[in-house]
């Protein structure tokens, strides 16, 4: 239906440029200037609705023009004052709906518009934090989005889905690119629709400065992202990001494992409370303690600060660290040190275990 009446209305500005420049008579005549004008507007009233999904705020009591302000930041709409006289045109100004939308890039003119008069953008919250796993979030969006858990799985290893969001080719699935964050998505979204949202919100955290970082430390994104979500899997205490950064880089320089347990709790396919000894021979291609290198990808989804402690690690020599209680690291340089620092930790546990005599 919609095509049918993209249809009619650029045909008939297409005759009426015809007749400009026939000898028939006309009622009445369209400056060249509006015509262009009309010729943009039935344009995009039609088009093409296949660009990338964006969530769109419309807050409760916005102006036409505060919405229209949202639209272009979002780049739905290419042409902000022409698309605010066509909205006006349509009557949207006075039955404008607030609201969460999921629209595409470029999406038809009268789509944005019909959405917008419905209401068709009713939000709900879904929330993904930093460290969780592809795994993890399939089961939350099943909960919260009612999203099965097999079709986002699905959809975050649709190889198709993945290279049309620009996710490198290395990469078997959406593991490290679905942004954690707080999201306001529309009612029954689906999961390729979520999975698209995500990695959006990936690319557009991404600052345009960290492209020439990359370089300079001789990583690929990829590569960078897989350091950035074991960082992510180790952190308790936010100011050691760019210590244990520097740690990993400095492991990667002189060729030595990263022997990162994270890893190896990722290679078990679950959660380990606790990685034993026992552990570290899991045969898996992502044990950092049996594999030199970065595992061949990422293990969670890093955030923000994560990514930006993997591109700007500490200018420090340390090349191991050990946790203590509170989550805080003890880092050392030297493996002399490390043992050291290890058998300081395993005292202050054992002193906190103790037991207090009674008065003190």
């Amino acid at each position: 239906m919609r095509s049918a009446e993209c249809g009619m209305d650029r045909a008939l500005v297409e005759r009426d440029a015809q007749h400009r420049g026939s000898n028939l008579p006309v009622q009445f005549r369209i400056p060249h200037s509006a015509l262009r004008i009309l010729l943009v507007c039935a344009t995009a009233a039609c088009g093409s609705s296949d660009g990338p999904r964006v969530t769109v705020t419309v807050a409760s009591g916005a102006t036409l023009d505060a919405a229209v302000d949202s639209l272009a930041a979002n780049r739905v709409i290419d042409h902000p004052g022409l698309f605010r006289v066509y909205a006006k045109l349509r009557g949207l100004g006075g039955s404008l709906k607030s609201g969460v939308y999921l629209l595409r890039q470029d999406e038809a003119w009268s789509d944005v518009v019909g959405a917008l008069e419905r209401g068709r953008g009713v939000e709900q919250r879904f929330t993904v934090r930093e460290g969780l796993r592809l795994g993890e979030i399939a089961d939350i969006a099943q909960r919260g989005l009612r999203i099965p858990r097999d079709s986002f799985l699905d959809a975050a290893q649709d190889s198709a889905l993945l290279a049309e969001l620009g996710v490198p080719d290395e990469a078997a699935s959406a593991e490290g690119y679905l942004f954690p964050t707080t999201y306001l998505l529309p009612q029954r979204i689906g999961a390729h629709e979520l999975v698209r949202v995500m990695i959006h919100q990936f690319l557009e955290q991404w600052s345009p400065d960290w492209q020439a970082r990359l370089d300079s430390l001789h990583f690929t994104r990829h590569q960078l992202v897989t350091l950035a979500s074991i960082i992510e899997s180790e952190v308790r205490y936010d100011p050691d990001r760019p210590f244990i950064s520097a740690v990993y880089q400095n492991r990667l320089k002189r060729g030595m494992r990263l022997e990162a347990d994270p890893t190896v709790s990722y290679a078990y396919g679950r959660r380990l409370k606790r990685v034993w000894e026992k552990n570290l021979a899991v045969r898996s291609v992502y044990n950092t303690y049996l594999h030199a290198g970065l595992p061949p990808g990422p293990i969670s989804q890093p955030g923000r600060a994560s990514l930006a402690a993997a591109l700007y690690p500490a200018d420090v020599p340390f090349l191991y660290f050990v946790a203590q209680a509170d989550g805080k690291h003890i880092f050392s340089a030297t493996y002399a040190e490390h043992l050291a620092a290890i058998r300081r930790v395993k005292e202050m546990r054992r002193a906190a275990r103790a037991p207090r005599r009674p008065g003190r």
